[in-house]
This record gives structure tokens, sequence and C-alpha cells, in this order.
């Protein structure tokens, strides 16, 4: 579980110093073989607006994938689809 006090880091992208790290939940696959991975750390900077995975983030999900089966838990959820 993350920290609810604001956590910055400096973004890869443009060196702005407090860029912010946000949480939120990932969805991996579709129908059966669906995988929501929830409070995925992602890199936001208010500066050039750009939003991304870090590499550490990327192997812990490639981990999370890998390792389903044994960490993650079954939930029912609503799930609604976008339409225009």
């Amino acid at each position: 579980m993350h920290s609810e006090i604001e956590e910055f880091t400096v973004c890869d992208v443009c060196g702005f110093a407090e860029a912010r790290t946000r949480y939120g939940s990932r969805a991996y696959g579709k129908g059966k073989d669906l995988l929501v991975i929830e409070n995925v750390p992602m890199v936001s900077c208010p500066s050039c607006g750009t939003s991304y995975l870090t590499s550490l983030t990327l192997k812990e999900i490639d981990r999370i994938k890998r390792d389903r089966k044994t960490v993650a838990v079954t939930k029912s959820v609503k799930v609604a689809s976008f339409s225009v």
C-alpha cells in the first residue's frame, strides 16, 4: 500500500523536479483472462504533461502477471462498456 502523503520525483522526460507519483488500477487481458492490478504507481508530470510507468514498476507488473495464480484473488466486479 502507498502513503497518503503526496510523493514527488524528477520527471524522466523533461527533468521537472516535482512530478507526482499517482496510484491507480491497470487492466491486462480480457474476458476470463482479465487481470486487474490495483495501486500501480505512475509518474505524472504537470510541466510536460507526460505520464509513464517506471522500469521497476513494469518489472513488478510482469512478475504479478507471471505469478497471477498465486498472488491474485478473485473478486466479483460490475463492468460497463463505453458507447458513443
